[in-house]
Parts: C-alpha cells; sequence; structure tokens
C-alpha cells in the first residue's frame, strides 16, 4: 500500500514528512452522495491520509456518526426543493437554477480559501461542481454523465454539453459503477461520449456487508430518503398502509438529525435513522426492502441481492430512468408512487421473475486511490 506523506520543505532547508490532507465533500440531494462516500473515506483512511469533510445538515449528521473523530468544515448545500408532483417538479428545478449556479460559484470561492488556510493537498467532491481547483487535484465522483431529461434526447445532449463543462475542471472522474455491460446506472453511467478528462470505474461503492443472518419471511424495511416535500408525501402513504399490514415491518425515515420520537407498536418499528450496523442488520432480516431508486440505494441492494420494490421520486428522471432499468433486467419491481398501494405491491412482488446478476469481483477502489495517492507523493 502506498503511504500517504507527502515531503514538505520548511524555511531552514529542512524537509519534513506530513499527511496528505483530503477534503470530502458530498452533494445535499438526499443522503445517497453521503453514504456512497463512506467506502471511499475508509480506503483513504487505509492509506493513512488526513481526512476532512464538508458537509452540512443531514448529511453532515451521518458522517458525523460514522466518523466522531475526523474534522468538519460547514459548507453550505445546494439546498434545493422539489415540488410536490411529477409536473410542479419541473418547473421548481427550472426556477431554482439561478440559485444552483450561485451555489457552485460560492462553493469554488469557498474552497480556494480553505486550501490557503488548511493545506489540502487533494478534493474528492461528490456532485458538487464547484470543488475544482487550479493547484490541486481534484476527483468528481458521479454516476450521471448522461443527465436524464423529459424533453427527449435534443434536451439530454445539451444538458451533457452543460454537465461535461463543469466536469472537464476536475483532474478526473469517478464513476460508482462497474465498467462493462453488466452494470447498475446503464446509459446514465456509460453513454456514448464520456468527458474529456480521465473516466474511472470504481465498481459499485457501498458501506453495507451482508453478513448471512437468516431472512424473516414477511418483514418489510421500508427506508425512506430525499428532498422535501416528496420524502413526507411517500412517507404518510406506506404510514396510511402498514397499518393494515398483519407482519412486521421497520421504516426508517432518513432524518438523521430529527429531535422527535416516533411511536412504534410490537410488530411496526419506526425510526429516525439507523446506524450502518443496525440498517445492516434490518437488510439482513427483511424479506422486501421498499424505497426509493436513488442510485446509493441500488448499489446497497445489488450486495444483497434482494427483492426489492422501488418507488422513484416524482418527476426525478434519474430515479425513473433506473427504477425501468432494473424493471427490464428483472432486478427489482417498479410502481409509480401516486398508484402505489402496499398490499398490492406485495402481491405483484411474489408472482415477480427477480432475477440478481453477479457483478464482476475485485477491488477497483483500492486501486483508484492507491494511483491517486502515488502521484501527489
Amino acid at each position: 500500500m502506498n503511504s500517504a506523506f507527502k515531503e514538505n520543505y520548511l524555511p531552514d532547508g529542512q524537509v519534513e514528512l506530513r499527511k496528505i490532507r483530503v477534503l470530502v465533500a458530498p452533494l445535499d440531494w438526499g443522503l445517497g452522495h453521503a453514504t456512497r462516500c463512506i467506502p471511499i473515506i475508509y480506503e483513504l483512511l487505509k492509506h493513512k491520509c488526513d481526512i476532512w469533510i464538508a458537509a452540512e445538515g443531514a448529511q453532515e449528521a451521518l458522517l458525523k456518526e460514522e466518523f466522531p473523530n475526523l474534522p468538519f468544515l460547514h459548507l453550505n448545500g445546494y439546498r434545493v426543493k422539489y415540488g410536490r408532483s411529477a409536473a410542479s417538479m419541473l418547473w421548481s428545478m427550472l426556477r431554482q437554477s439561478t440559485k444552483i449556479l450561485k451555489a457552485i460559484k460560492e462553493e469554488n470561492a469557498w474552497l480556494k480559501r480553505m486550501v490557503d488556510e488548511h493545506g489540502f493537498d487533494l478534493v474528492l467532491s461528490d456532485n458538487r461542481y464547484g470543488l475544482y481547483h487550479t493547484t490541486i487535484p481534484a476527483v468528481f465522483i458521479t454516476h450521471q454523465l448522461l443527465i436524464k431529461s423529459p424533453w427527449g434526447k435534443w434536451s439530454e445532449r445539451l444538458l451533457q454539453k452543460r454537465n461535461y463543462k463543469y466536469i472537464n475542471h476536475f483532474t478526473e472522474c469517478w464513476v460508482p459503477d462497474e465498467e462493462g455491460k453488466n452494470n447498475l446506472a446503464g446509459e446514465l453511467s456509460h453513454p456514448k461520449n464520456k468527458p474529456g478528462i480521465p473516466v474511472h470505474y470504481t465498481g459499485s461503492l457501498s458501506r453495507f456487508k451482508k453478513t448471512g443472518a437468516d431472512e424473516k419471511p414477511g418483514h418489510l424495511l421500508f427506508i425512506l430518503s430525499g428532498p422535501e416535500p416528496q420524502r413526507t408525501i411517500l412517507e404518510n402513504i406506506v404510514i396510511r398502509d402498514i397499518a393494515h399490514y398483519p407482519g412486521s415491518a421497520t421504516i426508517v425515515r432518513g432524518l438523521p438529525a430529527a429531535a422527535n420520537i416516533i411511536p412504534s407498536t410490537n410488530t411496526i418499528k419506526l425510526y429516525n435513522h439507523l446506524s450502518a450496523d443496525a440498517l445492516n442488520k434490518e437488510m439482513d432480516k427483511a424479506e422486501y426492502i421498499i424505497s426509493r431508486s436513488g442510485y446509493s440505494t441500488i448499489m446497497d441492494l445489488s450486495g444483497w441481492k434482494k427483492k426489492s420494490i422501488l418507488i422513484p421520486t416524482p418527476g426525478q428522471t434519474e430515479q425513473e430512468y433506473l427504477a425501468r432499468y432494473l424493471l427490464q433486467k428483472q432486478s427489482a419491481l417498479y410502481l409509480p408512487q401516486d398508484k402505489f398501494r402496499l398490499n398490492i405491491a406485495l402481491l405483484e412482488a411474489k408472482k415477480f421473475p427477480y432475477h440478481f446478476s453477479n457483478l464482476p469481483a475485485g477491488d477497483k477502489l483500492h486501486t483508484l486511490v492507491s494511483k491517486l495517492i502515488l502521484s501527489i507523493t
């Protein structure tokens, strides 16, 4: 393993060795960008790097729980709000485009100050477009090299051009998926045209590991996540339907920073948030997992080969594409939110011919991190 130490030249001409200082910053749209940074951070820690994390809100709370001893910097998120319907979501995103562009500009200025103040040697940015720098390497992490649009191919080409304009400011791009045809994100991560910088596939990234614990027949696990108000809308649907479910279920609300206590029953357990270990056990126990079709959730599910029911966030074209893609591969059942009824969903799931493919083996992330560290030392 490469040692993550860099030579520092002192004013008196002497040389000291110090750890390579790395800034990791996930986007604030849901928890997935933060959770998929977790295995990357652990790999960097194996290389003895000095890791700092930049985040706010729920992402900061989740990562502080996982890494309580690491230093954190406050970095404002893009703070995007979704509409209450698919149609209103589209216009909501358009209205907020100016705010997003301003946030990108502000975070780039913020990074320049932080590099001067803290001496970072490397930046890993999960979908934060402004965290590139002219004098230190910066890695952009994304599974969306192609951004889906409801307006068709011409608009997708336009979005890709704008997407690559930002990505090409970075040193290299890491795509959390497999490189070949046996992949999880389809054309989102495997478009015909790639960015102008080196693109590397990390393989699937998940903070969980299947333990082999016994599955409990009929046990359901609901994993709620994503920006408001859609997270709450789905939660209300789940609460409405679960009251009539005769079996056991666990509902994880996806609110790690929430302080309120949620009432549970003997068979239906509700949690604002679960630690990685606790959620790992729940995933082992569940016969069915019901969640959004966010990409980080899909990476988690791929390691379990669990029967899942995916409910995309209405109007979020990426999640809708991923749900359809996995339905076509028979890896997951896809149901739209406005038609979701738990009893009907479970009947369909029992008839659904689930097929789970084996992803390629190998530790691609370790290799990528090793090469990156070697290029800095």
